[in-house]
């Protein structure tokens, strides 16, 4: 297996002192956001042999498996993170596999640079993700009933707001979301900064549940997502807890650090809370406009130990172990690529010792057994 070097991803909302609080180093005073661990182009984890993505790609079928290689192709599928917010992340919705591809392909023949800042598909690849919890954390997750959500906007009292209280309890509830939504994303720029404002405002007031938008709205004032975030479930997660984020859910993470893992594409269509590019057309397109509990994932245990969090795709396959000192070593050998990330305690790898935030990568076949105290989370596919 091999250690891994990982980069730290120095976002602006990252937090200054997550990241290095669980690898036990002095903070820098910058933030530190994420922590990218794989084989991703844009920042590959550096091993003995050299980067990553570049020993994969020498022998796929050694490092990845046949099987994987054979329905994945021939790099690894995911991408493990740990991800430190210490201030909100942008709303947004990921596109489905069909809806990538046709996008990517549409930018491609119209010449839209990949690195333009308007260009919405980097990739033609789909982005399913899942975060789990190291701490408290808090996200935004789903759209909520429209009748929850017309009577958590009447709340506020705000006048520009009514109709959208009024368009909430019209039927269907998709139809309902879809025009709220798309009205809220293309009113005029200085109303809706009015608009947000006020809301803002009130929500500081108030407090309890209105606490978040107030909070969102501290860091990106006068923004159109502070509004359309009170159209999404407002979820908690405790040490352990996870959520999936499937094709078309808009989300965005507040606060914590976590885990996450995600299929090996860039492609964010963003809603608001950001100053980046908003394509409300494309976004239109790709969001599921459907109300639905945010589907809080706790992880499913196996006799052997291992504790699973399901998930309806294949390009990843997140677990953990917690590992009891002097217990009878876990034999993880597998023939699908793997990444064991440490978060607690010091775990034992075939020779390598990993303390919180070290992680390393077992190529297909390869001998895996771990042991020690502490926590180790294990990323793999389903090939």
């Amino acid at each position: 297996m091999d250690r891994l070097e990982n980069t730290v991803r120095p976002y602006a909302w990252g937090s200054t002192t997550a990241i290095p609080r669980l690898l036990g180093v002095e903070p820098t005073g910058e933030p530190q956001a994420e922590m990218w661990m794989g084989a991703h182009p844009g920042a590959p984890s550096r091993t003995a042999r050299g980067p990553l993505d570049e020993v994969i790609g020498e022998d796929p079928e050694k490092e990845l498996g046949r099987a994987a290689v054979a329905k994945f192709g021939p790099r690894l599928p995911f991408l493990l993170k740990i991800l430190a917010a210490g201030a909100p992340l942008s709303l947004q919705v990921h596109p489905n596999l069909e809806q990538a591809k046709e996008g990517y392909e549409d930018e491609e023949l119209r010449g839209v640079p990949i690195s333009a800042s308007h260009r919405n598909y980097k990739d033609a690849n789909h982005k399913p993700e899942l975060i789990c919890a190291l701490t408290e954390f808090d996200g935004l997750c789903g759209f909520r009933s429209p009748d929850e959500t017309a009577e958590l906007l009447a709340g506020l009292d705000v006048d520009s707001l009514k109709p959208y209280v009024d368009l909430l309890h019209a039927h269907p509830e998709d139809a309902a979301l879809r025009e709220v939504l798309t009205a809220v994303l293309s009113a005029d720029p200085d109303d809706m900064a009015r608009t947000v404002t006020e809301a803002a405002a009130a929500c500081a007031r108030l407090g309890g549940a209105y606490a978040p938008y107030a909070d969102l709205a501290h860091h990106y004032p006068g923004d159109p997502g502070v509004i359309a975030a009170m159209l999404l479930n407002y979820v908690q997660l405790q040490p352990g807890e996870a959520l999936f984020l499937g094709a078309g859910v808009p989300h965005a993470y507040l606060n914590g650090l976590g885990v996450e893992i995600m299929a090996n594409s860039d492609n964010v269509l963003r809603c608001g809370l950001t100053p980046k590019h908003v394509d409300v057309p494309e976004l239109l397109r790709v969001v599921r406009f459907e109300a639905s509990d945010p589907g809080v994932l706790r992880p499913e245990a196996s006799p052997d130990g291992e504790e699973v969090y399901a998930t309806p795709i294949d390009e990843f396959r997140l677990s953990r172990y917690a590992l009891a000192e002097g217990a009878a070593p876990h034999d993880l050998t597998r023939d699908t690529p793997q990444i064991l990330l440490c978060t607690s305690g010091s775990v034992h790898a075939d020779g390598n010792t990993l303390a919180p935030g070290e992680s390393v990568f077992v190529p297909a076949g390869e001998k895996a057994e771990v042991s020690g105290s502490g926590t180790i989370f294990r990323a793999t596919v389903v090939a």
